[in-house]
């Protein structure tokens, strides 16, 4: 598993990372999400350089050019209700891709402990397919490696990215256990730790309410 992490380069990117993480600026919820948008626009160029390229003839209005193109193979599918402006921001870049939706949510049991519960998904085959898996916030990676057990019944998947704003170094490692060896993860910033409820310290609070509100 290769894993693409960002944090250690000064970018534009450092700007919008400090801006979702600071809790005055977190208030200004359109902000919020238009910053996660801008972070998945960064990580859809960084990640574009690993594809599939093809030759395409352009004709110009003076001539001909060869250029070569992104073999449009790829499917890109996002955790609700989180990964929506994420998604947005990713498919501004990969715009006539494929895409599809799935709902994980953690349900407590007793105490700090909690399942992963997968209840809704929309989406095309993925026989053969590139997947790119949007998820803002890589905690313990538990959800995404239940996202993922539903959606490889789908169709053997060619290769997979993981495309994360924050995650947490216990999450990666989750990550690797459980995901095949050509899993490619593009994560703007690392934090060290999880706390006791399996939140990323620092990290920034909950993605989902930040975006869109609080739920019940």
């Amino acid at each position: 598993m290769e894993i693409h992490n960002f944090d250690s380069s000064n970018s534009i990117l450092n700007n919008f990372i400090a801006e979702i993480r600071d809790v005055d600026k977190q208030k200004d919820s359109m902000r919020f999400r238009r910053n996660i948008e801008r972070i998945g626009e960064i990580l859809s160029y960084e990640l574009s350089k690993e594809l599939t390229f093809f030759s395409k003839k352009v004709t110009t209005p003076l001539g001909k050019k060869d250029i070569d193109i992104i073999h449009n193979n790829l499917v890109l599918c996002s955790v609700l209700r989180a990964g929506l402006p994420l998604h947005q921001g990713i498919l501004n870049y990969f715009d006539s891709i494929d895409n599809a939706f799935i709902s994980a949510y953690r349900h407590h049991t007793t105490g700090d402990d909690f399942d992963i519960k997968v209840e809704y998904l929309a989406s095309p085959s993925l026989e053969g397919k590139s997947l790119i898996l949007a998820d803002p916030m890589l905690a313990t990676g538990r959800s995404l490696v239940a996202v993922y057990k539903t959606l490889k019944k789908l169709g053997k998947i060619k290769q997979i990215h993981i495309v994360s704003v924050i995650a947490a170094s216990e999450g990666i490692s989750y990550i690797t256990d459980h995901f095949p060896e050509n899993t490619q993860i593009w994560v703007a910033t690392v934090d060290k730790k999880l706390n006791k409820n399996g939140y990323i310290i620092p990290g920034l609070g909950d993605a989902g309410d930040l975006a869109f509100g609080n739920k019940i």
